[in-house]
Formats: structure tokens, C-alpha cells, sequence
């Protein structure tokens, strides 16, 4: 192995490191201090704790459920997966550990970290959490639990990362209100933190993915077209069309972009044809040749060399 792979892996376990710390300050800093939780198998370990007054601590119930769920992440993901989840665990686990027992990062009365409003708690714990997950996941990880099944799911069928975790993240927080002395407002809270986490998560993981559908109107297309092949090395579409009310024959280009290349193209577009009519569309998801691959729960047949 080269110098530059040993860097890379360094690096990728450094930021591994210092998002699993993020994860485990959002748990341990605020949740756990305040008598709240959330969603995810942490969640889970945190009503465990709570129903046993403390008895069992949430860090060691998550490490040892996570176990299993290990197994099962390496056989449907693949050894590199399993050593880097493990790792990210582990790291969790021990972050958990030492944050917990720092009482100055706590966000209690008297601390720095101390928030007077209860709403804001779950609101920077899940903007933390979102954070921590997504960086982990960015670089090969999982800090387990829930991370793993909704990656799981991820990688068989188009259902997205937030949704997959809050459609089992739901289930969850519904649990605290089983215990004595937790009122729906509790669970309220819940919801906020797995809303505020799923949506930075989203944003952390997907980043400069997110992709544009751009319908372009214009008499000098086919220069525009030229610049999106040639330059871009992006496929465009000219479509046949007719302005209903002129009965003219017109040709628009339809362009699938991704986010961090929009501005140059309409930088370029603009500087081409300053009449130009465009419509840009958000779009949720693109699959194919140079976007995401299709996921339908059918394993891909193996690259030809």
C-alpha cells in the first residue's frame, strides 16, 4: 500500500474519530442529562436506562445489541463496512464514557453549555447527531443500530436515509411514554430532535449530490448543448416543441445537473443568451450513468473489466 492510501485511511479514521465524538456529545451533552430521548438504537438504550433507573447505562446496552447487528453489517455490506462500523462503535462507546463523566460539557443548570429553553435541547442535539451520523456514513462507517438497518435498506431500494430512520425512528420515541413520570411532551421533544437530526443528515450525506432538472429555452441551444457536452461532460436532450400561441417550432434542452455545477451553467447560459427562458427544477432523486445507481433490491451484475 502507497503512502497516499495509508494518508487516506489515516484521515478517513480521524474524522471518524471526531464525528463519533459529535454523536456521542449530542447524546451524553444534552439528551441524557435532561431525561429526553429521541430515536435509534440509542434512543432505545436511553429508555432502557431511564426504565431501569440507571442501572443498565445506555453506552453498554448499545454496544452489546450492536454485536449482533455487526454480524449481519458485514455479511450485506462487506468486510470494510463491518472494520469501520466496529470501529465507530467502539469510539462512540468510549466517547459516551469520557463525555459523561465531564460535567462541564453538560447541558444542565450552571454549566456553560446550560440551555434555559427545553425546545432548544432536542433542536442542537439533533443538528449534532445529524452531523456526527452523516460524517460517519461519509466516510464507510456506522455507529450502529439503526444506522446499519437503514443502510441496508439504502443500498436494495430508493428509499432515502432520512426516511428509512424516521420511519423506524417513530416506534421508537413512542416508547418513552411507557415510563412513569414522561408526559407526551416528552415525546414531543423526541420527535423534534429525530426531525431536526434526519433533515442535517440528509443534507451532511447527500452534500453536492443534490441534483437539478433544467428545461432550457433558447435560440442559440445548440451552442448551450455544446458547452454542456464538451465542457461539463454531461448529457443533455433536445426536445421538439411548438409555442402555442406564435405556432412556432421551437427546441428546448433538457438537463439533468448536479447542485455544484448549476451556478457555472447558468452563469454560461446567461452569458450565451441573455433572453434565455429556464425552469430548474429540485429533483429527489436521479438515477443512471453518472448520478446514483438504481437500487431495487436486485444484486448488480459484477463490471466487465
Amino acid at each position: 500500500m502507497d503512502r497516499k492510501k495509508v494518508f487516506g485511511q489515516v484521515l478517513d479514521m480521524f474524522w471518524l474519530t471526531v464525528a463519533c465524538f459529535i454523536f456521542a456529545f449530542a447524546w451524553e451533552g444534552f439528551m441524557i442529562p435532561n431525561g429526553l430521548s429521541a430515536g435509534g438504537m440509542m434512543g432505545l438504550c436511553t429508555v432502557l436506562q431511564y426504565a431501569t433507573g440507571g442501572l443498565i447505562q445506555a453506552q453498554y446496552s448499545y454496544i452489546a445489541v450492536n454485536a449482533l447487528l455487526i454480524i449481519i453489517a458485514m455479511w450485506a455490506m462487506g468486510i470494510g463496512f463491518g472494520f469501520k462500523t466496529i470501529y465507530s462503535i467502539v469510539v462512540s462507546t468510549l466517547a459516551m464514557q469520557l463525555i459523561g463523566g465531564m460535567e462541564f460539557l453538560h447541558c444542565i443548570p450552571g454549566q456553560f453549555f446550560y440551555v434555559r429553553e427545553t425546545l432548544l435541547i432536542p433542536v442542537i442535539a439533533g443538528v449534532l447527531e445529524g452531523v456526527g451520523i452523516g460524517m460517519v456514513i461519509r466516510y464507510g462507517g456506522s455507529t450502529g443500530g439503526t444506522d446499519i438497518v437503514a443502510l441496508m435498506i439504502n443500498k436494495y431500494w430508493p428509499v432515502s436515509l432520512s426516511k428509512a430512520f424516521l420511519i423506524m425512528d417513530f416506534f421508537i420515541i413512542a416508547l418513552i411514554l411507557f415510563l412513569p413520570g414522561k408526559e407526551f411532551a416528552d415525546m414531543i421533544y423526541g420527535v423534534v430532535e429525530i426531525v431536526l437530526f434526519s433533515t442535517v443528515l440528509d443534507f451532511v450525506v447527500a452534500g453536492q449530490k443534490s441534483s437539478y432538472q433544467l428545461l432550457v429555452f433558447s435560440d442559440h441551444y445548440q451552442k448551450i448543448a455544446d458547452h454542456i457536452i464538451n465542457d461539463l461532460d454531461r448529457g443533455v436532450t433536445v426536445l421538439k416543441a411548438q409555442g402555442w400561441f406564435t405556432k412556432m417550432d421551437k427546441n428546448v434542452l433538457l438537463i439533468l445537473i448536479s447542485k455544484k455545477e448549476l451556478t457555472n451553467l447558468m452563469k454560461e447560459i446567461k452569458k450565451t443568451d441573455p433572453r434565455a427562458f429556464m425552469s430548474v427544477s429540485p429533483t429527489s432523486s436521479v438515477y443512471g450513468e453518472g448520478f446514483e445507481e438504481i437500487k431495487a433490491g436486485i444484486p448488480t451484475s459484477k463490471k466487465t473489466k
